[in-house]
C-alpha cells in the first residue's frame, strides 16, 4: 500500500480542479486550470489537454510529486459526458484505473461525502441525482433548457423576461423586473422594449450562461418588495423541491434521514435557498444545507472506491 495515490479531478465549463490523494485518505495537493470544454468544440481537444495537464501538474507538485506520478485510480467527471473524452484522458494520465464519469455523479459524491443522499443542483440548468445504501442512483430533471432545467439561473430570468413582457402588453401585472433587465442588458446597443430585449436574448451574443447570470435582478426586485419576483423565486424553489423529492420517494423509505444538498449559483440566492428548505423539511427525516465536499473530492471517492478503498475517507 505504501506510495500509492489516487487522483480526482473535476473537469467543468468554468474550470478544471484535479486534487491527489494517498491510500490512507489524506489529500496530499490541489491544482486548478482553466475550462475542459466539449472536445468537438472549436479547439475543444486543445483545451481539454491543456486543462487536464495544468491542474494535474500544480497538484502534483503541490503534493511534492512528479508530473509523471502513477496514480493506482483516477477518476474524472466531465461536464457534457464522458464519452469524447476519455481516449484524450487516457493519453495524459499514468493510471492502473481510469474511470470518466459525468461531472453530476461526482457532485453527488462529494456534497453527501460519499455516503447515501441526495444534491440538487440549480445553475445555468438543473438537476437532482441521489444514491441510497445500495448503491442505486436515481435522478430527476437534467432535460435541457428547452424540455427542463426548471428552477435554474435560465430558467428564472425567462420567467422574469416573460413576466416582464406582460407587462408590457398590458395582461400581467407591472413589475420591477422590466427596468432592471433593461438596465442590465444596456452596455452597447441598448434595447428600448423588453420586446427588443427578447430579440436579444436570441443572438449569438446572450449565451445561456450570460442570460442566467441575470438571476440575482430577480431575488433584488424580490427583497425590494416585487411581489412577481417573490412569487418567480417561490415556483423555481418549488419546482427543485419537487426534483429532489422525486429522487428521495424512488430511492429511500418514507421517514428516513437523508441529507439534501443544494449546488449552484440559484442556492447562492437566499431567499429562494430558504424557501427551498421549508419545502424540502416538510418531509419528516430531510434536512437540506451545502455540498459537504466539493465535487473534485467526490471524484477522489470514486477513485478511492474503484481501488477497493471506499472506507478510507478524505482528511
Amino acid at each position: 500500500m505504501a506510495g500509492m495515490y489516487f487522483l480526482g479531478v473535476d473537469g467543468g465549463q468554468g474550470s478544471t480542479t484535479a486534487v491527489i490523494g494517498d491510500q490512507t485518505g489524506k489529500v496530499l495537493g490541489r491544482g486548478e486550470a482553466g475550462p475542459c470544454n466539449h472536445v468537438e468544440s472549436d479547439r475543444g481537444r486543445e483545451k481539454l489537454v491543456a486543462a487536464v495537464t495544468e491542474s494535474l501538474g500544480k497538484a502534483a507538485a503541490a503534493a511534492g510529486l512528479t508530473r509523471e506520478v502513477a496514480f493506482e485510480a483516477a477518476v474524472f467527471g466531465m461536464s457534457g459526458g464522458p464519452e469524447d473524452k476519455r481516449e484524450v484522458i487516457a493519453s495524459l494520465v499514468r493510471t492502473r484505473m481510469l474511470e470518466v464519469t459525468d461531472d453530476a455523479r461526482i457532485a453527488l459524491l462529494g456534497a453527501t461525502g460519499g455516503e447515501p443522499g441526495i444534491i440538487v443542483i440549480a445553475g445555468t440548468g438543473s438537476i437532482a441525482m441521489g444514491r441510497n445504501a445500495e448503491g442505486r442512483v436515481v435522478r430527476a430533471g437534467g432535460w435541457g433548457y428547452i424540455f427542463g432545467d426548471e428552477g435554474s439561473g435560465f430558467d428564472l430570468v425567462r420567467q422574469a423576461l416573460r413576466a416582464s413582457l406582460r407587462a408590457e402588453e398590458g395582461w400581467g401585472p407591472s413589475t420591477t423586473l422590466s427596468a432592471r433587465l433593461l438596465g442590465a442588458a444596456a452596455a452597447g446597443s441598448a434595447p428600448g422594449s423588453v420586446n427588443e430585449l427578447l430579440h436579444m436574448f436570441y443572438t449569438r451574443d446572450w449565451p445561456r450562461d450570460r442570460v442566467a447570470g441575470l438571476a440575482p435582478l430577480v431575488e433584488q426586485a424580490a427583497v425590494e418588495g416585487d411581489t412577481v419576483a417573490r412569487s418567480l423565486l417561490q415556483q423555481a424553489a418549488q419546482q427543485l423541491a419537487a426534483l429532489a423529492a422525486s429522487v428521495r420517494t424512488q430511492l429511500f423509505p418514507k421517514g428516513s434521514r437523508v441529507y439534501i444538498a443544494g449546488q449552484g449559483g440559484m442556492f447562492q440566492c437566499r431567499m429562494l435557498a430558504e424557501f427551498f428548505r421549508v419545502l424540502v423539511e416538510l418531509e419528516a427525516g430531510s434536512s437540506t444545507g451545502p455540498p459537504r465536499q466539493e465535487p473534485a473530492m467526490g471524484a477522489l471517492l470514486a477513485a478511492y472506491a474503484a481501488a477497493g478503498l471506499g472506507e478510507a475517507g478524505l482528511r
